[in-house]
């Protein structure tokens, strides 16, 4: 491999001559080699478009040298378009502000754009990593508004549209199983006859409160720190640089950022973070009570409740011919049990706020990001894969209905409890149904007995 020399404020570094990156991210490369975990490209992305709005505004502010400006949006865009991906190689596990991540975008769009200029990748001359890219900006500022803009970009392209997709059909099958009916339960014990439609309009309802809960996140993690610079007061920022940039970021993107209220808050804490991180660990939870709900009802085929039956996708056993398992509700299980650990790792490195700086930012980012783009991806599955195919069994709705002695509460209301409970400890113990009981004692007249053991719509 070849290699040139890089230098900075240390010295000099040895760089592999085909990278764009320079010296401070050949450091980080060396000093944290421990997981081979890297932020996502939504992440870079995000902070590239931030070095593209920032050059803009310090072009149109008079700042930069109008001969170069118009090579660093370019090495920006190049970023944003993935053309240059591999070249961001830094550890998620690095220095809590993410100064190495940012200083790997200042070297790589610095780098780009020389070689648009002169032909000739790397150096800091007349592109500057620091003096020109990184212009009015610090790593504080920075990475923490990147947090937002990646997070309140995925959810509203990616994951919201999911779980809009994922309601739609929970709620179609409520509507297409409204007439079939079930018997509820409580206590994983028989409980009082309902609609298959009634159990899937609450997991409908889940999921929209899930999306409800998110948007209700939004106005807090759509205010980015920009313009505080190091501690948050703006040392070294154009009093007009933050407000202008985030304009052009709430432009290109279509999204409703805003300057933050206040910039020490913004800095010092995550609390927006792990609003949306607790929202997302909500719907999680809400997700796994639905994937396994869907797994018992569908369970058997021949032992178990068997009241839906779900579509057969793999093989499920190594040993057991013809065995087939619930491989898409499994799979819903564990991203959500993942997004929850996720939340507990945002909320621990949430409280590293010490003075003016929270020193977690690249966990941060790497889990919140990674709930978001989980989540969505599992929530199309489970609807495309899942949900859509279900089907209900109305025989074996019906016999569980029949056979259940829970039906006696709908003869409460007319012949008491006490003689309600001598009703269904007959039928236990002999092994007849409710209705037989009810009909051999003459407790009721037949059709009397029919209108209180129907099941209100």
């Amino acid at each position: 491999m070849k290699f040139r020399d890089e230098k900075d404020s240390m010295g000099t570094v040895r760089v592999p001559a085909a990278a764009y990156y320079g010296s401070q991210t050949q450091r980080a490369v060396e000093n944290f080699p421990i997981s081979g975990m890297r932020l996502p490209p939504e992440f870079i992305h995000g902070l590239a478009l931030v070095k593209k709005c920032a050059v803009r505004v310090n072009d149109t502010l008079g700042l930069l040298d109008p001969k170069i400006a118009p090579a660093i949006a370019h090495a920006a865009q190049d970023v944003m378009d993935g053309r240059l991906d591999d070249q961001f190689v830094v550890d998620v596990f690095q220095t809590g502000s993410g100064t190495s991540t940012n200083m790997n975008m200042n070297e790589v769009v610095a780098s780009r754009a020389n070689e648009i200029l002169t032909g000739t990748k790397g150096g800091r001359s007349p592109v500057h990593p620091n003096d020109h890219v990184n212009m009015g900006q610090s790593s504080n500022d920075v990475i923490p508004s990147v947090i937002h803009i990646a997070a309140l970009t995925r959810i509203h392209r990616r994951l919201i549209p999911s779980l809009e997709t994922l309601h739609r059909a929970l709620a179609a099958k409520s509507d297409e199983f409204k007439d079939i009916q079930k018997l509820g339960r409580t206590h994983l014990q028989d409980a009082v006859p309902m609609t298959l439609g009634q159990e899937f309009s609450g997991y409908a309802r889940q999921i929209e409160l899930g999306m409800d809960r998110l948007r209700a996140a939004e106005p807090r993690l759509a205010e980015l720190a920009l313009g505080g610079t190091a501690v948050g007061n703006g040392l070294n920022a154009h009093p007009e640089f933050a407000g202008r940039v985030i304009e052009l970021i709430a432009e290109q993107t279509g999204l409703p950022f805003c300057e933050a209220v206040n910039h020490f808050e913004a800095q010092a804490a995550q609390d927006a973070a792990i609003e949306t991180s607790g929202a997302l660990k909500t719907l999680a939870v809400g997700m796994i009570k639905i994937a396994n709900d869907i797994r018992w009802l569908a369970s058997g085929p021949r032992s178990g409740i068997g009241e839906i039956t779900i579509p057969s996708l793999q093989p499920g056993s190594s040993i057991m011919p013809g065995k087939v398992n619930p491989v898409i509700p499994e799979a819903v299980i564990q991203v959500a049990t993942q997004v929850i650990g996720n939340d507990t790792t945002i909320t621990m490195g949430g409280q590293a706020g010490n003075f003016e700086l929270n020193v977690m930012l690249p966990v941060i980012a790497y889990n919140l990001l990674q709930s978001i783009a989980t989540l969505a991806s599992v929530a199309e599955a489970f609807n495309t894969k899942c949900i859509a195919g279900i089907r209900a069994d109305r025989e074996a709705c019906a016999a569980y209905i029949e056979r259940s002695l829970a039906l006696v509460t709908g003869l409460v209301p007319k012949i008491g409890y006490d003689q309600a409970a001598i009703v269904a400890k007959k039928a236990y113990e002999t092994g007849k149904t409710i209705r037989q009981v009810a009909l051999e004692g003459a407790l009721l007249p037949e059709k009397e007995l029919d209108d209180l053991l129907k099941i209100p719509s």
